[in-house]
């Protein structure tokens, strides 16, 4: 074999183990993006937006208040019926029968009056307000803000010289938060009804001493407490939903991930401000784990 017949062998092997071109999509797919563009970089944008709100409602506080009481009056008839069907269920199933059950076991299930301050008025039932109000207005407001962004009718606004943040993202806002709070007192009410379907009819405990019991431990932190931290919860659900609608893209798909990522990153923050709400709360005022 001479070498140039060796010659031609090498560049024949070379050619057969050559790596296939990359297709035109591979070679213009974007990097994946690091763990602060996905996380960080998005909470850091939402606070600015909570801050651009906060700026335009109290800067201008007038001619907004008519979307307001839209905003409001859409989230209570979308959200009354299946709250207080969620809170008298889950109040008469989980810490009803349940709490009640072991109560009964030492001959006192009128004591689950007391019980239920701490469950319903402090827990389960801001907890399932928030839910209910994420998953239902929240993505409400997602798929209606993506839409308009999708259609370009933001863009629009901008050029015709309109804020989107005055006129579509303050309304909704503090729409959200004001009707999530106020829905708590909703929440609560229901909730002990669900507990006290449990403990007299039920259990048998009368109705006198499951209310003396509740009311004797129900102090005014425990109102005030749960009221604010449920308003809290509004006011994520607000920002959170009003952020991911006004930054969708992709078409309907985009918009039905934004939604998706929307209600996730809402319920994962509720988990968290509860969290340290309560532990900030009972911290303030120790008075309110005592059970009397």
């Amino acid at each position: 074999m001479t070498a140039s017949d060796g010659a031609q062998a090498v560049t024949e092997e070379t050619a057969n183990n050559k790596p296939a071109p990359r297709s035109r999509a591979d070679r213009t797919k974007a990097p994946k993006p690091m763990f602060g563009e996905r996380t960080l970089l998005p909470m850091g944008e939402m606070a600015i937006l909570l801050g651009q709100v906060l700026w335009s409602a109290v800067r201008h506080p007038r001619g907004y208040w008519g979307s307001v009481r839209d905003v409001m009056f859409d989230a209570l008839k979308l959200c009354w019926i299946p709250l207080t069907i969620s809170t008298v269920a889950f109040g008469f199933g989980a810490p009803g029968l349940q709490g009640g059950n072991i109560y009964l076991l030492f001959g006192i299930p009128e004591r689950l009056g007391s019980f239920f301050v701490m469950a319903s008025v402090r827990e389960f039932a801001p907890w399932i307000n928030a839910m209910i109000v994420a998953g239902v207005v929240g993505a409400a407001m997602t798929a209606d803000l993506g839409a308009r962004r999708v259609r370009e009718e933001i863009d629009a606004m901008e050029v015709l010289g309109v804020d989107p943040i005055r006129d579509l993202i303050v309304p909704r806002v503090i729409g959200v938060t004001l009707i999530t709070g106020l829905l708590d007192l909703v929440a609560l009410t229901f909730g002990v009804i669900g507990g006290y379907l449990a403990s007299v009819p039920v259990l048998g405990a009368s109705t006198g001493a499951f209310l003396a019991n509740f009311y004797a431990n129900a102090t005014l932190p425990d109102l005030w407490g749960s009221v604010l931290k449920t308003t809290m919860f509004g006011l994520i659900i607000g920002v959170v939903c009003c952020y991911k609608g006004l930054h969708a893209k992709g078409g309907p798909i985009g918009v039905g991930k934004a939604v998706n990522q929307a209600v996730v990153i809402s319920f994962a923050m509720i988990y968290i401000t509860n969290f340290l709400f309560t532990a900030i709360l009972l911290g303030l005022n120790p008075d309110m784990q005592v059970y009397k």
